[in-house]
């Protein structure tokens, strides 16, 4: 594919383009109805958006994730391609497989895409991937439809080939790029921030947001009665100090009770708020009011189903798009193993097990590998598939019936 030149590349187009970049970043991020600044640093720094953002990351990145080939008979580890070992232990020499994923599923959970570039040798075969930041990254189309990159980096720009990128969108309305889920939801995360500022300057006022000292006479200096005031009360450290009033002055409290604003129920609101912007179960973030022993598992199973799932088929969808060639396609995929996440306890796994061996569909050596045992050696009947004996067709239990009671009437 032909780079355009760059005069063309800067030009404005009606077609869909990165929608972080220039003056609509201030659209997406920027000011909120509560007034604060939400970006995804600010956003980061509220407690729920980063602990939903590190169970997402690190679930993703812990993942087992393997590159396979169809066989015959199913499908079998391609342990020999290049792209085995870059997905599953070193994507580059700077990281390990799980800081590159944890790096990426980070960038999808806060701008909305992630970005790696893909680094090729002469035969054109992969042979590393780089995390690339999506602020700094310009996706468009040319005129011909194809797919183009430009990355800047040190005041400088970088245009990039489709197929020198690795780019995993999140949920867009064009198909191209996806939305940031930050942006999309600031003015919930807004509040958020509001609400944990609010309480830090109540305790920094030393648990009093505000009054006044009321004296039965004039004031020479009001200023310095309001400091000496603050000096000796004001902040946490200050709290429940006695206070010395002289003159007959009084001190007379005109702030709202944190209690009668209901601040903490707006707090744990706005938790839930942003566990259901990722779709997190509360007692994921530490919301344990409506979770019990009965409830957690179901809702942990639900995680992987309709949290999990949708990440795990986006970037296994991606990686295939982007890391194998056409003929390729055909014959590899990756795959991410999310039966760990799935399996229960240990007697519903022991349950399942003995279903599945007693009706044939599951090996000896199947089972061990779910629980990450030795294989059983082929001639010691690891590889057997058993059913019952007594288990068989109705009308071939009346058949045998019939022969059996003939037999008894022959002998008499």
């Amino acid at each position: 594919m032909k780079i355009p030149i760059i005069s063309r590349l800067w030009e404005t187009r009606a077609g869909p383009k990165n929608s972080f970049w220039g003056s609509t970043y201030s659209f997406f991020f920027g000011s909120t109805t509560s007034g604060k600044t939400v970006n995804e640093t600010t956003a980061m720094q509220t407690t729920a958006v980063y602990a939903c953002v590190r169970i997402l990351a690190e679930t993703i990145a812990s993942l087992p994730l393997h590159t396979y080939k169809y066989t015959e008979t199913g499908k079998e580890k391609a342990t020999e391609h290049q792209i085995y070992n870059i997905l599953t232990d070193e994507p580059n020499p700077e990281m390990t497989s799980f800081v590159f994923r944890e790096t990426l599923m980070g960038h999808l959970l806060l701008w909305g895409n992630a970005y790696a570039q893909i680094i090729r040798d002469g035969r054109g075969k992969v042979i590393a991937l780089y995390p690339l930041m999506p602020d700094k990254m310009v996706v468009d189309r040319t005129d011909k439809g194809e797919i183009y990159y430009i990355y800047s980096k040190d005041g400088q720009s970088y245009p990039l080939r489709n197929d020198e990128v690795l780019h995993i969108p999140g949920l867009g309305f064009d198909g191209l790029i996806g939305y940031s889920p930050i942006a999309m939801a600031k003015n919930a995360i807004g509040m958020a921030i509001a609400t944990e500022e609010y309480g830090a300057k109540f305790f920094a006022n030393g648990a009093n947001p505000g009054g006044v000292l009321e004296h039965p006479g004039v004031v020479k200096d009001p200023a310095r009665v309001r400091e000496s005031w603050n000096s000796v009360y004001q902040g946490s450290s200050n709290a429940h100090r006695v206070a010395v009033l002289e003159e007959g002055m009084k001190f007379q409290s005109i702030g709202i009770p944190p209690e009668q604003a209901q601040f903490l129920e707006t707090r744990k609101f706005q938790i839930n708020e942003i566990a259901r912007i990722f779709r997190i179960p509360p007692h994921m973030v530490g919301d344990l009011d409506k979770s019990s022993f009965s409830n957690i598992e179901q809702q942990s199973l639900e995680f992987v189903m309709y949290t999990l799932d949708p990440w795990v088929v986006r970037w296994e969808q991606a990686i295939k798009r982007a890391l194998f060639t056409e003929s390729e396609k055909k014959e590899y995929f990756v795959k991410f193993n999310v039966d760990g996440l799935l399996r229960g306890d240990y007697q519903s796994r022991m349950n399942g097990y003995s279903v599945g061996r007693q009706n044939g569909w599951l090996s000896s050596n199947d089972i061990r590998e779910l629980e990450n045992l030795n294989r059983i050696p082929e001639e010691l009947g690891g590889d057997l598939y058993l059913i019952n004996g007594n288990m068989t067709k109705l009308a071939d239990a009346g058949a045998f019936a019939n022969k059996n009671n003939t037999g008894l009437e022959e002998k008499k």
